[in-house]
Protein backbone atom coordinates (compact mmCIF):
# COMPACT_ATOMS: atom_id res chain seq x y z
CA UNK A 1 0.00 0.00 0.00
CA UNK A 2 0.96 3.91 -0.85
CA UNK A 3 1.97 5.21 2.95
CA UNK A 4 -0.75 8.10 3.23
CA UNK A 5 1.70 10.00 5.66
CA UNK A 6 4.84 9.96 2.85
CA UNK A 7 4.79 12.05 -0.04
CA UNK A 8 0.93 13.32 0.54
CA UNK A 9 1.35 15.24 -2.53
CA UNK A 10 1.78 12.33 -4.95
CA UNK A 11 -0.49 9.99 -6.56
CA UNK A 12 0.41 5.88 -5.41
CA UNK A 13 2.97 4.99 -8.50
CA UNK A 14 1.26 3.11 -10.95
CA UNK A 15 2.16 -0.95 -11.40
CA UNK A 16 4.19 0.21 -14.54
CA UNK A 17 7.98 -0.69 -15.58
CA UNK A 18 7.73 1.56 -18.21
CA UNK A 19 6.92 4.72 -15.86
CA UNK A 20 9.23 3.50 -13.08
CA UNK A 21 12.07 3.08 -15.22
CA UNK A 22 11.87 6.31 -17.36
CA UNK A 23 11.16 8.12 -13.82
CA UNK A 24 14.61 6.66 -12.95
CA UNK A 25 16.10 7.30 -16.36
CA UNK A 26 14.64 10.35 -16.22
CA UNK A 27 16.15 12.34 -13.17
CA UNK A 28 19.64 10.14 -13.08
CA UNK A 29 19.96 11.07 -17.10
CA UNK A 30 18.91 15.02 -16.45
CA UNK A 31 21.32 15.51 -13.12
CA UNK A 32 24.24 13.71 -14.85
CA UNK A 33 23.85 15.99 -17.85
CA UNK A 34 24.00 18.59 -15.33
CA UNK A 35 27.19 17.88 -14.03
CA UNK A 36 28.34 16.91 -17.13
CA UNK A 37 27.74 21.54 -18.12
CA UNK A 38 29.48 21.94 -14.68
CA UNK A 39 32.69 19.64 -15.82
CA UNK A 40 32.71 21.50 -19.15
CA UNK A 41 30.98 18.98 -21.18
CA UNK A 42 28.44 21.28 -22.76
CA UNK A 43 25.37 20.02 -24.98
CA UNK A 44 26.09 21.47 -28.26
CA UNK A 45 23.57 23.94 -28.79
CA UNK A 46 23.20 28.10 -28.02
CA UNK A 47 26.54 29.82 -27.40
CA UNK A 48 27.84 26.46 -26.14
CA UNK A 49 27.72 25.13 -29.89
CA UNK A 50 30.69 27.33 -30.85
CA UNK A 51 32.29 25.82 -27.63
CA UNK A 52 32.25 22.01 -28.90
CA UNK A 53 32.92 23.08 -33.04
CA UNK A 54 35.88 25.06 -31.56
CA UNK A 55 37.33 21.54 -30.25
CA UNK A 56 36.44 19.96 -33.28
CA UNK A 57 38.27 22.12 -35.23
CA UNK A 58 36.98 25.86 -34.86
CA UNK A 59 35.09 25.47 -37.64
CA UNK A 60 30.87 25.28 -37.86
CA UNK A 61 31.59 23.59 -40.93
CA UNK A 62 33.44 20.90 -39.62
CA UNK A 63 31.05 18.07 -40.82
CA UNK A 64 33.92 15.48 -41.25
CA UNK A 65 36.15 16.20 -38.01
CA UNK A 66 33.88 15.19 -35.43
CA UNK A 67 31.17 17.64 -35.10
CA UNK A 68 28.87 15.68 -37.66
CA UNK A 69 26.11 16.44 -39.67
CA UNK A 70 24.75 20.08 -39.34
CA UNK A 71 21.24 21.71 -39.53
CA UNK A 72 20.62 25.54 -39.40
CA UNK A 73 20.35 26.25 -35.88
CA UNK A 74 16.30 27.38 -36.44
CA UNK A 75 15.31 23.99 -37.91
CA UNK A 76 17.83 21.98 -35.20
CA UNK A 77 14.93 24.14 -32.48
CA UNK A 78 12.17 22.99 -34.25
CA UNK A 79 13.82 19.19 -35.01
CA UNK A 80 13.90 19.78 -30.83
CA UNK A 81 10.40 20.91 -29.82
CA UNK A 82 8.45 20.32 -33.05
CA UNK A 83 7.68 16.46 -32.29
CA UNK A 84 6.70 16.74 -28.11
CA UNK A 85 3.77 19.93 -29.24
CA UNK A 86 2.13 16.98 -31.43
CA UNK A 87 2.77 14.55 -29.02
CA UNK A 88 0.81 16.69 -26.27
CA UNK A 89 -1.72 17.82 -28.68
CA UNK A 90 -2.29 14.39 -30.35
CA UNK A 91 -3.05 13.15 -27.07
CA UNK A 92 -6.75 14.95 -27.24
CA UNK A 93 -7.42 12.77 -30.48
CA UNK A 94 -6.50 9.33 -28.39
CA UNK A 95 -9.84 7.39 -26.87
CA UNK A 96 -9.32 7.39 -22.85
CA UNK A 97 -5.86 9.71 -22.92
CA UNK A 98 -7.02 12.04 -21.42
CA UNK A 99 -9.92 11.07 -18.84
CA UNK A 100 -10.85 13.96 -16.80
CA UNK A 101 -10.16 17.69 -15.67
CA UNK A 102 -6.75 16.73 -14.51
CA UNK A 103 -5.17 14.60 -17.84
CA UNK A 104 -6.76 17.37 -19.33
CA UNK A 105 -5.09 20.36 -17.59
CA UNK A 106 -1.96 19.16 -18.08
CA UNK A 107 -1.84 18.18 -21.74
CA UNK A 108 -3.21 21.28 -22.61
CA UNK A 109 -0.23 22.55 -20.72
CA UNK A 110 2.28 20.66 -22.16
CA UNK A 111 0.83 21.80 -25.53
CA UNK A 112 0.46 25.60 -24.46
CA UNK A 113 4.38 24.88 -23.05
CA UNK A 114 6.08 23.60 -26.45
CA UNK A 115 3.91 25.63 -28.94
CA UNK A 116 5.47 29.08 -26.93
CA UNK A 117 8.89 27.20 -27.86
CA UNK A 118 7.90 26.48 -31.50
CA UNK A 119 6.34 30.34 -32.22
CA UNK A 120 9.74 31.42 -30.03
CA UNK A 121 11.71 29.95 -32.97
CA UNK A 122 9.72 31.12 -35.32
CA UNK A 123 9.61 34.71 -34.43
CA UNK A 124 11.55 35.99 -31.31
CA UNK A 125 15.10 33.81 -31.71
CA UNK A 126 18.02 35.02 -33.63
CA UNK A 127 20.32 32.75 -34.58
CA UNK A 128 23.55 32.48 -35.90
CA UNK A 129 25.44 29.55 -37.23
CA UNK A 130 24.58 25.79 -36.94
CA UNK A 131 23.34 22.74 -34.89
CA UNK A 132 24.15 18.99 -34.70
CA UNK A 133 22.08 16.91 -36.12
CA UNK A 134 22.60 14.09 -33.36
CA UNK A 135 22.21 17.08 -30.52
CA UNK A 136 18.64 18.49 -32.18
CA UNK A 137 17.43 14.52 -32.52
CA UNK A 138 18.75 13.83 -28.62
CA UNK A 139 16.68 16.74 -27.44
CA UNK A 140 13.60 16.11 -29.95
CA UNK A 141 13.19 12.22 -28.27
CA UNK A 142 14.12 13.56 -25.14
CA UNK A 143 11.21 16.09 -24.87
CA UNK A 144 9.14 13.61 -26.88
CA UNK A 145 9.61 11.00 -24.78
CA UNK A 146 9.23 12.72 -21.63
CA UNK A 147 5.71 14.38 -22.65
CA UNK A 148 4.20 11.10 -24.05
CA UNK A 149 5.38 9.67 -20.85
CA UNK A 150 3.51 12.39 -18.36
CA UNK A 151 0.41 11.85 -20.08
CA UNK A 152 0.74 7.98 -20.18
CA UNK A 153 1.67 8.05 -16.18
CA UNK A 154 -1.66 10.66 -15.47
CA UNK A 155 -3.93 8.36 -17.52
CA UNK A 156 -2.44 5.32 -15.31
CA UNK A 157 -3.73 7.18 -12.52
CA UNK A 158 -6.83 7.54 -13.08
CA UNK A 159 -8.31 5.00 -10.95
CA UNK A 160 -5.60 5.47 -8.01
CA UNK A 161 -6.65 7.12 -5.15
CA UNK A 162 -6.23 11.03 -5.44
CA UNK A 163 -3.46 12.74 -2.94
CA UNK A 164 -4.37 13.71 0.30
CA UNK A 165 -2.80 17.15 -0.83
CA UNK A 166 -4.52 18.53 -4.36
CA UNK A 167 -2.02 20.78 -6.07
CA UNK A 168 -3.23 21.11 -9.36
CA UNK A 169 -4.58 24.52 -9.45
CA UNK A 170 -1.59 25.79 -7.90
CA UNK A 171 0.48 24.16 -9.97
CA UNK A 172 -1.88 25.74 -12.87
CA UNK A 173 -0.18 29.21 -11.38
CA UNK A 174 2.96 27.87 -11.30
CA UNK A 175 3.24 27.02 -14.52
CA UNK A 176 1.76 30.33 -15.96
CA UNK A 177 4.51 32.48 -13.67
CA UNK A 178 7.13 29.69 -15.33
CA UNK A 179 5.74 30.11 -18.82
CA UNK A 180 5.38 33.97 -18.95
CA UNK A 181 8.93 34.89 -17.11
CA UNK A 182 10.86 32.43 -19.25
CA UNK A 183 9.44 34.06 -22.64
CA UNK A 184 10.10 37.48 -21.41
CA UNK A 185 13.77 36.86 -20.63
CA UNK A 186 13.66 34.65 -24.26
CA UNK A 187 12.49 38.53 -25.29
CA UNK A 188 15.22 39.95 -23.69
CA UNK A 189 17.75 38.02 -24.83
CA UNK A 190 16.68 38.45 -28.27
CA UNK A 191 17.58 41.83 -28.28
CA UNK A 192 20.66 41.92 -27.45
CA UNK A 193 21.79 39.75 -30.71
CA UNK A 194 23.18 41.92 -33.47
CA UNK A 195 23.32 40.90 -37.31
CA UNK A 196 27.01 42.16 -37.78
CA UNK A 197 28.51 40.07 -35.09
CA UNK A 198 30.97 42.10 -32.02
CA UNK A 199 29.68 42.37 -28.42
CA UNK A 200 32.42 40.84 -26.57
CA UNK A 201 33.70 38.88 -30.07
CA UNK A 202 31.44 36.10 -29.69
CA UNK A 203 28.70 36.41 -32.46
CA UNK A 204 27.36 39.16 -30.82
CA UNK A 205 27.07 38.04 -27.51
CA UNK A 206 26.47 40.56 -24.89
CA UNK A 207 26.09 40.66 -21.14
CA UNK A 208 21.85 40.37 -20.39
CA UNK A 209 20.38 43.79 -18.98
CA UNK A 210 16.89 43.77 -17.89
CA UNK A 211 14.59 41.84 -15.58
CA UNK A 212 16.28 39.03 -13.49
CA UNK A 213 19.03 39.59 -15.87
CA UNK A 214 19.97 42.04 -13.00
CA UNK A 215 20.96 39.32 -10.35
CA UNK A 216 21.62 36.18 -12.37
CA UNK A 217 22.51 35.22 -15.54
CA UNK A 218 19.71 32.78 -16.53
CA UNK A 219 16.72 33.91 -15.27
CA UNK A 220 14.88 32.10 -18.13
CA UNK A 221 15.96 28.86 -16.95
CA UNK A 222 14.91 29.59 -13.41
CA UNK A 223 11.47 30.23 -14.96
CA UNK A 224 11.84 27.45 -17.00
CA UNK A 225 12.44 24.92 -14.09
CA UNK A 226 9.44 26.59 -12.75
CA UNK A 227 7.22 25.53 -14.96
CA UNK A 228 8.33 22.15 -15.34
CA UNK A 229 7.25 21.71 -11.67
CA UNK A 230 4.12 23.71 -12.69
CA UNK A 231 3.47 20.34 -14.71
CA UNK A 232 4.79 18.34 -11.48
CA UNK A 233 1.99 20.35 -9.56
CA UNK A 234 -0.48 19.34 -12.36
CA UNK A 235 0.52 15.73 -12.76
CA UNK A 236 0.67 15.17 -9.05
CA UNK A 237 3.01 11.69 -10.37
CA UNK A 238 6.20 10.34 -9.55
CA UNK A 239 7.55 10.63 -13.39
CA UNK A 240 6.30 14.16 -13.32
CA UNK A 241 8.54 14.86 -10.34
CA UNK A 242 11.18 13.14 -11.45
CA UNK A 243 11.39 14.94 -15.13
CA UNK A 244 10.60 18.78 -12.80
CA UNK A 245 13.74 17.58 -10.28
CA UNK A 246 16.02 16.31 -13.28
CA UNK A 247 15.39 19.30 -15.29
CA UNK A 248 15.91 21.32 -12.53
CA UNK A 249 19.62 19.51 -11.89
CA UNK A 250 20.56 20.02 -15.57
CA UNK A 251 19.94 23.72 -16.23
CA UNK A 252 21.36 24.81 -12.49
CA UNK A 253 24.34 22.95 -14.10
CA UNK A 254 24.27 25.10 -17.68
CA UNK A 255 23.36 27.94 -15.82
CA UNK A 256 26.80 27.62 -13.76
CA UNK A 257 28.53 27.09 -16.73
CA UNK A 258 26.94 30.17 -18.66
CA UNK A 259 27.95 32.37 -16.17
CA UNK A 260 31.66 31.03 -16.60
CA UNK A 261 31.30 31.60 -19.93
CA UNK A 262 30.15 35.33 -19.68
CA UNK A 263 32.89 35.72 -17.15
CA UNK A 264 35.51 34.80 -19.79
CA UNK A 265 34.25 37.08 -22.34
CA UNK A 266 33.53 39.96 -20.87
CA UNK A 267 36.35 41.63 -17.64
CA UNK A 268 33.62 43.63 -16.93
CA UNK A 269 30.85 40.75 -16.17
CA UNK A 270 29.54 41.72 -12.39
CA UNK A 271 30.61 39.58 -9.68
CA UNK A 272 27.15 39.69 -8.00
CA UNK A 273 25.42 38.40 -10.62
CA UNK A 274 24.92 34.67 -9.44
CA UNK A 275 23.78 31.87 -12.01
CA UNK A 276 20.52 31.05 -11.45
CA UNK A 277 18.75 32.05 -8.25
CA UNK A 278 19.36 35.50 -6.95
CA UNK A 279 21.39 35.84 -4.26
CA UNK A 280 22.12 32.10 -3.33
CA UNK A 281 23.52 30.39 -6.69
Amino acid sequence: MWPSTWLPFLYPPPASVYVAAMSAVSLVSMANAGLAELRGTHMAYSKFWHVVAAGAGGNNNNKNRGVGALLKSRDGMLVAYVPALLAAAASFAVPGAVDGPRAQILSAALAVHFLKRVLEVLLVHRYSGSMPVDTAVTIGTSYFLSTVTMIYAQHLSHDLPDPPVDLLYPGVAVFAVGIAGNFYHHYLLSKLRSDSGGGGGDKGYKIPRGGLFELVTCPHYLFEILGFFGFAMIAQTAYALAVATGTAAYLAGRSCATRRWYQSKFEEFPERIKALVPFVL
